[in-house]
């Protein structure tokens, strides 16, 4: 796995290519991104970067304070990044880092929270069909049916795609292209929709299937 960035959902818009063609993007900034922490082989068992977003809180708590306080950062959102130990070896803690260390046209894996919809039937949790409109129907439209068998087992098999709560989940979405960078406002514009609302936290890294 390789270096990312923590980025902040903007939202989306369009940009027009040089052929013309209208292309949707999301606006994901990446300002205030720091090395918080570099982990080892030798000393921890594996090796990564832990990267600091600087954001304002009114509840870290003292082992966070603490810890900031002693890599001489302001608190922020962590994420941790797994690589080899010949790139960790590049970074120091304290060192900056912008949107630069991606390139358009390279192919990224994003991770976010999805928006949370509260609870949900089986329609739209999870793309059932309706039952018949008519024919003898009453009140049964939109419900899911039958949900197991009787005696044998006697009881409903877990897992069971029911209504319930929908959304607020991590997601991570694949092999999204990066159409345009803007470094000198640490902005990136990536092809598609990601997971959250604007304003959420995103990490950004390097596309693991494709390169």
């Amino acid at each position: 796995m390789s270096i990312g960035l923590i980025g902040n959902k903007s939202g989306m818009s369009r940009l027009f290519l040089e052929d013309g063609e209208s292309v949707p993007v999301t606006a994901v900034s990446v300002c205030g991104n720091f090395v918080a922490d570099i982990k080892t082989t030798e000393k921890d068992g594996y090796s990564s970067l832990v990267v600091s977003k600087t954001k304002k809180s009114n509840n870290v708590n003292k082992s966070k304070s603490e810890f900031f306080k002693k890599v001489n950062l302001n608190p922020g959102i962590l994420a941790e990044f797994r690589c080899d130990s010949d790139q960790a070896e590049e970074y120091a803690v304290g060192r900056h880092l912008t949107a630069d260390m991606f390139e358009v046209g390279q192919y990224v894996d994003v991770t976010g929270t999805s928006k949370g919809k509260g609870y949900a039937g089986v329609i739209k949790r999870h793309n059932f069909a309706m039952q018949d409109a008519t024919h003898g129907n009453s009140l049964s439209h939109r419900a899911h049916g039958s949900i197991g068998q009787c005696q044998t087992p006697g009881r409903v098999w877990k897992g069971k795609k029911m209504s319930g709560h929908m959304g607020n989940v991590q997601k991570t979405v694949q092999n999204l292209k990066i159409v345009d960078l803007d470094v000198e406002n640490n902005i990136i514009y990536i092809k598609g929709a990601v997971p959250g609302f604007n304003g959420s936290d995103l990490k950004i890294k390097p596309s693991l299937k494709r390169s």
